[in-house]
């Protein structure tokens, strides 16, 4: 155990994921337990946990049932593990599983825990359907009634519309806009053309489609209900398929579409982070470090263009504290949400006066595009919206691994104008 106030080095020292699918496809008869305990359960399998107390489990789904309330700890209770591992619950929209991941490594540098898993998972196969707020309270109510006419009272105040069932809705609460909708206010803002967001997202598919070929995935991936690659990549992709397909939002001047945004998906994956002792006291290799990481809002309500470009502010504010320039990494993981959404950040990012207007000290400067999301990333594989976090986390401690040395940032939006970034190095 390291002494009282000692910041230890987090290693990430494991990753697993089921694969990617759409939803209603592979998965539409499965849900978020049986998705989640399938990826810790292969977790579990590749790294030899079975039986042993790790300090803590942590995660969430964006969309759960009521009976999802305590849904990490219920998994880990399916699992191998010893059940006196603890688990809790976290939640930040597409976030969750990198601020998962945040959580327990700070948990592991302050020495609370020696080891932990974050990870995430969503299904939108099975969305959880609602009452409407009237029958809801009818039917509180009637618990209540004393008597069966009582109860027949409260129910004949019931109309026909009262009787139709409520699903989640995909958009913002505050606007009342898509993240699909808000993410075509800033394509027009920052004109984005509709061929340079086709291009990202064929080169999505592109590199992830050659990952497979070159075999990257194969010990990343539990095979899970008959499905054992991501159901989504398209390997026949070209730029004249992507051109054809209709504008999926602004239906008359949109240039997002479902080719270059990610699609409603289902899927699990999670990550494995420890002291360097308890790696080395299992002999488990050291992928490699979890050293900087930042959360950042923005106001989106008013300036609509805005909702996913919250990891602007938090790149600024992390490579400030890391002492580091934009250009100081091997490699780059922007979490394709919508290809608009990346190429926006990127042409913020260039230029000093869009980075001035949008309320950046400075602008950060030029990437080296070759450098991002070399093995394809959510518009290829999609997002399941808490387990995307812990996909890329474990593609980025892969790379470095295999390289040997070196630095990735990793920068994810989320819904509510949220984002973090996050540098791993080796």
């Amino acid at each position: 155990m390291s002494t009282p106030n000692a910041i230890r080095k987090v290693a990430i020292v494991g990753y697993n994921r089921i694969p990617f699918a759409r939803a209603n496809t592979a998965y539409a008869e499965v849900g978020n337990q049986e998705m989640m305990t399938a990826a810790l359960n292969g977790l579990i399998d590749k790294y030899d946990l079975k039986g042993q107390l790790l300090g803590e489990v942590a995660g969430g789904a964006v969309i759960k049932h009521t009976y999802d309330n305590n849904l990490i700890r219920e998994c880990v209770m399916k699992t191998t593990l010893d059940p006196a591992t603890p688990a809790c619950d976290l939640q930040q929209a597409c976030d969750t599983g990198i601020e998962s991941a945040i959580y327990i490594a700070n948990k592991i540098a302050l020495g609370q825990i020696e080891s932990g898993i974050a990870g995430g998972v969503d299904s939108i196969s099975d969305m959880p359907i609602a009452v409407s707020e009237k029958l809801r309270k009818i039917l509180l109510n009637a618990r209540k009634a004393k008597s069966l006419g009582e109860k027949i009272k409260l129910f004949l105040k019931l109309r026909p519309k009262d009787l139709t069932p409520l699903v989640p809705r995909n958009e913002e609460s505050q606007t009342g806009l898509s993240m699909g909708g808000h993410t075509e206010i800033t394509a027009k803002h920052y004109k984005i053309s509709r061929e340079d967001q086709d291009n990202l997202a064929l080169k999505s598919h592109l590199n992830m489609a050659k990952a497979y070929d070159e075999g990257f995935f194969d010990d990343m991936i539990t095979p899970f209900n008959g499905l054992e690659k991501d159901n989504n990549l398209r390997k026949d992709g070209t730029i004249e398929k992507l051109a054809k397909l209709n504008p999926a939002f602004d239906k008359v001047n949109g240039t997002l579409t479902a080719g270059n945004s990610t699609p409603l998906t289902d899927g699990a994956s999670c990550i494995l982070l420890a002291s360097e002792e308890w790696a080395k006291e299992r002999g488990l290799p050291v992928l490699a470090y979890i050293t900087f990481a930042e959360v950042a809002a923005i106001e989106y309500v008013k300036n609509q263009q805005n909702l996913l470009l919250a990891p602007l502010f938090a790149a600024s504010k992390m490579l400030e504290k890391a002492g580091l320039t934009l250009q100081d990494f091997d490699y780059y993981e922007i979490h394709e949400a919508f290809a608009a959404q990346v190429l926006a950040t990127l042409k913020i990012w260039e230029s000093p006066e869009l980075s001035t207007a949008i309320g950046l000290k400075k602008a950060l400067g030029t990437i080296d595009r070759e450098k991002l999301n070399v093995k394809g990333s959510s518009l290829a594989a999609a997002h399941p919206f808490a387990a995307t976090g812990g996909r890329i986390i474990g593609v980025m401690a892969k790379l470095l691994n295999e390289k040997g040395s070196g630095r990735g940032f990793i920068s994810i939006c989320a819904a509510g104008g949220q984002g973090i970034t996050m540098i791993i190095e080796k």
